[in-house]
C-alpha cells in the first residue's frame, strides 16, 4: 500500500488485514519510533506494521481522514501533537490540560488521544535513579513542548513542587497557570533563565533538573543556563531530555552528579504507547535492541 504526501510516494510496510500504525512528524526521518514498535510487534508475532511517515502542518487533514479508514493507531511528534486535539472524540485528562497528544487510537474510524511523554519520563526516573515524582521538586529548564508534555504527568502523579525557567518568563507563566489549575496542591514557580539568582534557588531547593530545551542537539549549542549552577546542589539528579551528550550531561559527569540522557524516556513512552495499542505488556528490553538497531530513513 501506498499513501501520497507531500508529492512523495511513501510505502506503509504491512502485510494484507494487518493492523497498521506510524509516526507522524515534519520532520520524522529521524524517528527511532519503527524500530522499536517493530520489535514491541514482532516479539508477539504481530509482523513489523509500523512506518515512519512525513506529514506537513497543511496536509494534515489530508492524514486525518487517510487514518480513519487505514490505521489501528498513530504516534505524534512536532508540530502535530496539539493539531490533532480537535479530532478526538476521548482525550486523557492530562493530555487535554497540556494540550499536548502523541499516542492515538483508532477505534471505528474515531479518535482517542493519550501523551505517554510523562509516563516515559516518570520511568525513565525511576530507571536511572531509582526515584518517584511523589513528593519531589523538579526544576525545568525550557518550558516548550517537552515540559508540556511531561510536566502535568509529575504533578498528576504528586510532585511537591514544579520550578519553570524559561528564556521567555511570559510562557513559563502561561504554563505555571495551567498547572496551578489542573494541580493545585503543586506548589509552582518561575524565572527567566538569564535571572541568576532565582535559578541559584531552584537548583539548590529541587531534586531533579529536567533539561526540556532543544539546546544541545547541535554540537555549537550553548547550554541553556550557566553550568556553574549545576555546583549549587551536589545531590541533584539531572535528566536531559535530549539522547546524545550535551554541555549539560558533560558538566555533570564532570561535578560527579548522576545525570541521564533521554533515551529511556523515549523507549518508555513508545512502550506505554504500544500497551494502549494492543492491551499486551511490552517487551521493554527488546524495544531497546530495536532502538538501537534503527536506522533513521533517508527518503527524505
Amino acid at each position: 500500500m501506498y499513501i501520497i504526501t507531500c508529492f512523495v510516494i511513501y510505502p506503509v510496510k504491512s502485510e494484507k488485514n494487518m493492523k497498521k500504525y506510524v509516526v507522524i512528524g515534519d520532520p520524522v526521518a529521524h524517528s527511532r519510533s519503527p524500530g522499536m514498535q517493530n520489535a514491541a510487534f514482532a516479539h508477539y508475532g504481530l509482523g513489523r506494521p509500523y512506518d515512519r511517515l512525513l506529514v506537513k502542518a497543511e496536509k494534515f487533514e489530508e492524514f486525518v481522514s487517510f487514518a480513519r479508514r487505514e490505521l489501528a493507531g498513530f504516534n505524534l511528534t512536532v508540530p502535530h501533537k496539539s493539531l490533532i486535539l480537535p479530532y478526538l472524540k476521548t482525550v486523557t485528562p492530562a493530555a487535554a490540560a497540556a494540550g499536548s497528544v502523541n499516542t492515538v487510537t483508532v477505534i471505528d474510524g474515531e479518535f482517542h488521544g493519550d501523551s505517554t511523554d510523562g509516563y516515559g519520563l516518570e520511568m525513565a526516573l525511576k530507571r536511572n535513579f531509582g526515584i518517584s515524582p511523589a513528593g519531589k521538586r523538579f526544576v525545568f529548564a525550557g518550558c516548550g513542548g517537552a515540559a508540556h508534555a511531561t510536566a502535568f504527568h509529575l504533578a498528576e502523579q504528586g510532585a511537591k513542587s514544579i520550578f519553570l525557567a524559561n528564556r521567555t518568563v511570559a510562557k513559563a507563566e502561561e504554563l505555571a497557570g495551567k498547572l496551578k489549575e489542573f494541580a493545585p496542591e503543586t506548589e509552582v514557580e518561575t524565572a527567566a533563565l538569564n535571572d541568576i539568582p532565582r535559578l541559584q534557588e531552584f537548583f539548590r531547593k529541587a531534586d531533579v533538573l529536567i533539561q526540556a530545551t532543544s539546546l544541545g542537539l547541535r554540537e555549537s549549542d550553548p547550554p541553556p543556563f550557566p553550568l556553574e549552577l549545576l555546583e549549587e546542589n551536589r545531590e541533584l539528579c539531572v535528566y536531559d531530555t535530549i539522547y546524545h551528550e550535551t554541555p549539560v550531561q558533560k558538566r555533570a559527569k564532570e561535578l560527579d552528579l548522576k545525570y541521564a540522557d533521554g533515551m529511556w524516556m523515549l523507549i518508555y513512552q513508545g512502550a506505554r504507547s504500544f500497551e494502549i495499542w494492543t492491551g499486551k505488556s511490552a517487551p521493554v528490553e527488546e524495544m531497546l535492541r530495536g532502538f538501537q538497531e534503527d536506522t533513521p530513513c533517508v527518503l527524505y
